[in-house]
């Protein structure tokens, strides 16, 4: 399990310190959210040819071990 989490880094200069994978400039958020809009693994990486699939699954990970929170507020949309 830590092996995939070593994939993912925090650097204040890459991204504006956003989580991304491997220093390569590619945020978590962002390939989170192409998976959410439905593009499999093989789709991603065929379109990012630097990613591993490996890359992908501790992306997942990482949001695994984030929604691993004690309560969530709910924020108004005012």
């Amino acid at each position: 399990m830590q092996k995939l989490m070593d994939r993912i880094t925090i650097d204040r200069e890459i991204c504006h310190g956003k989580p991304t994978v491997r220093g390569l400039r590619y945020p978590v958020e962002t390939l989170l959210e192409l998976m959410a809009s439905g593009m499999s693994i093989e789709e991603i990486l065929a379109d990012y040819e630097d990613l591993e699939r490996e890359d992908l699954l501790a992306v997942l990970q990482y949001a695994s071990r984030l929604s691993k929170v004690k309560s969530i507020e709910v924020l108004d949309a005012a």
